[in-house]
């Protein structure tokens, strides 16, 4: 099989491409055949060394979508069923999806329906898991109004999709007009324009997302109501700290937390997917690669100003 070997951290070039035995299912890993998987700017810094927990030689990449090869002893899945793997360590801790076939700790497969393609697929695990908990921890309920700012995110968007099909008002920020046309094409009610660390209203929302981060904090929360909840999901800018941050005029009846992926319940991954079936939710797919094109998928995703969308590799 083929799998994508960093020895060393550097640019696109120590993504190399390196035959390997099809590994040996255990008494609690199952091996999978990997269909396909999304490439996250992330995972671009942890090439570059910016992980430090994340020791080389290692294939990275935190999900992928394929389906069961060999079952593990202990496993009640079958081979062929259709499975989802994501966080809980892949590509961090141990070898990821950058490859044809994965050793998988059983406790981080989650069986799926979904009638699409595997490209389709690979779109949704992270993306739509990390925006559906975001909801969640914002504690918005249908009628509400929702703010997304960094709509134009694969999380933004998805949070867009799935507040609507839960009955929210959207509101959803960008940074660039061409871009306002799309927001509304996925449903959002209202999209504002995000200038120099401000958006462009005056009005208050119950709940606000955001993928920006620390360099917006204080103008999001000018922007809460009374009793609502902001959540903070990304952080764009690459900003870490709330510099100056006075939480008594800032946080003043109202509530502020934050939201990763890096705890999965499976049964949250059943109610998601059966919301995602249910209402025929998609984000857009900019491009998609061959894993031989590895290195071009990684440099692709940095790139400043390409098409909005999921990139996503496919072995088949």
């Amino acid at each position: 099989m083929k799998s994508v070997v960093i020895k060393k951290s550097g640019g696109p070039e120590v993504l190399e491409i390196e035959e390997r035995p099809i590994p040996n299912s255990t008494k609690n890993k199952t091996v999978i055949k990997i269909h396909a998987f999304p490439v996250h700017r992330y995972e671009v810094l942890t090439r570059e060394g910016g992980s430090p927990s994340v020791e080389f030689p290692k294939v990275i990449g935190i999900e992928a979508v394929g389906e069961v090869y060999t079952p593990s002893q202990e496993s009640n899945l079958e081979k062929g069923r259709k499975v989802v793997t994501f966080m809980g360590g892949l590509g961090r801790e141990f070898d990821g999806s950058y490859q044809e076939y994965a050793l998988v700790p059983d406790n981080i497969i989650y069986p799926v329906t979904f009638n699409g393609t595997w490209i389709e697929l690979a779109s949704y695990p992270e993306t739509f898991y990390t925006a559906f908990g975001a909801l969640k921890a914002t504690r918005i309920s249908k009628g509400q109004s929702l703010l997304i700012r960094g709509g134009t995110t694969g999380v933004g968007m998805a949070a867009l999709l799935l507040g609507k099909a839960l009955g929210l008002s959207i509101s959803s920020t960008t940074r660039q007009n061409s871009r306002k046309d799309l927001l509304y094409t996925l449903g959002a009610s209202e999209v504002i324009l995000d200038k120099d660390n401000h958006i462009e209203t005056r009005k208050k929302f119950d709940g606000i997302i955001d993928m920006v981060g620390a360099s917006t904090v204080e103008d999001s929360l000018a922007h809460l109501k009374a009793g609502g909840v902001y959540t903070l999901v990304g952080l764009l800018t690459g900003e870490w700290l709330w510099k100056d941050f006075d939480p008594f005029n800032n946080l003043a009846n109202k509530y502020a937390t934050i939201y990763d992926s890096s705890n999965v319940n499976s049964s949250v991954v059943d109610e998601l997917f059966n919301l995602i079936n249910k209402k025929q939710l998609h984000i857009p797919i900019a491009k998609v690669f061959k894993l031989d094109d590895i290195q071009d998928a990684q440099r692709y995703v940095m790139e400043k100003d390409r098409p909005v969308g999921q990139v996503i590799v496919t072995n088949d």
